[in-house]
């Protein structure tokens, strides 16, 4: 079977742009061609590809075909680069990132690319344990990611350990932990989550109190401001030794049970080398920061 081209940029435009009128805009033809095009794929394929809703969603076999798009178009560009290095185009590289090593080490690993290859980066941000679905979806070409299992069509590798420590203000430890932090007082006092996909601090618990807890939670979803809610004394929460060092100002809750989160770099398995050198440049990032 092969699939058309057209058809394939027409079906991620659809995508991308949430509707057929917004995919004619950018592809400069009629809604209508849009139609014929998704029309004529999804008999190809047999099989229904775009959920009519707004905004479009690809369905289950429409993720499939997704990423099949992607890649042929990434692969284009790539080709038209090396034909024509003097009138190459910026290649834009769609990755998943978790907050916290978008907020320490992933921008440098980054930063590692070379000029020449001309590329623009769209990073979305993902809890490390939920990133892979972004993958599956065709969302983006690779993800740093906790889930050791390779998505269909990606190659795995690992990266190292991104370790954190329970921490809290000298403040908020001689409020809520006057004996220590017991299981007693850490069920009533304030806890930080990420958001409602962050476990961290849940993991923590249940490791030290060896019980069931229901603390009051703050939600707190930024890195910074995470780390500033337990720098202020909203509550107590896991911080990465990358964003506090050993000289942190803060009440560490059991030194003896820090706790080590895996990291892993998933990424299309295709031959191409600006794949191959963002993988370099994301693993050196990853050697000089990671456990």
């Amino acid at each position: 079977m092969e699939l058309d081209l057209a058809a394939l940029r027409t079906f991620a435009a659809v995508i991308d742009e949430g509707t057929f009128e917004a995919a004619a805009r950018t592809l400069h033809i009629t809604p209508s061609a849009v139609s014929q095009r998704i029309k004529a794929l999804e008999q190809q394929v047999g099989r229904v590809l775009v959920q009519r809703v707004k905004p479009a969603r690809a369905t289950d076999s429409g993720r499939v075909v997704l990423t099949l798009a992607r890649q042929v178009a990434h692969l284009e560009q790539e080709t038209m680069a090396s034909l024509n290095p003097d009138t190459a185009q910026t290649s834009t590289l769609p990755l998943v990132v978790n907050a916290d090593s978008l907020s320490t080490w992933m921008i440098p690993a980054l930063a590692r690319l070379a000029p020449e290859h001309r590329v623009l980066f769209d990073l979305h941000r993902e809890d490390e344990y939920h990133s892979t679905a972004l993958l599956r979806e065709g969302t983006v070409m690779a993800a740093v990611t906790s889930i050791s299992e390779p998505v269909q069509g990606c190659t795995v590798e690992t990266l190292g350990s991104m370790r954190y420590r329970a921490l809290c203000s000298r403040e908020f430890a001689d409020h809520w932990f006057p004996d220590g932090p017991t299981p007693e007082a850490l069920a009533v006092a304030p806890m930080l989550d990420f958001d409602r996909k962050d476990e961290l601090q849940a993991r923590f618990l249940r490791g030290f109190t060896r019980r069931r807890v229901h603390p009051p939670r703050h939600f707190v979803p930024g890195s910074s401001a995470f780390s500033d809610a337990v720098h202020y004394g909203l509550g107590w929460g896991l911080l990465p030794e990358l964003h506090t060092g050993s000289d942190h100002g803060l009440v560490e809750l059991d030194p003896a049970r820090p706790i080590d989160v895996p990291l892993y770099w998933q990424r299309w398995k295709l031959e191409s080398p600006l794949l191959t050198a963002l993988t370099s440049a994301v693993r050196e990032g990853a050697r000089e920061a990671l456990r």
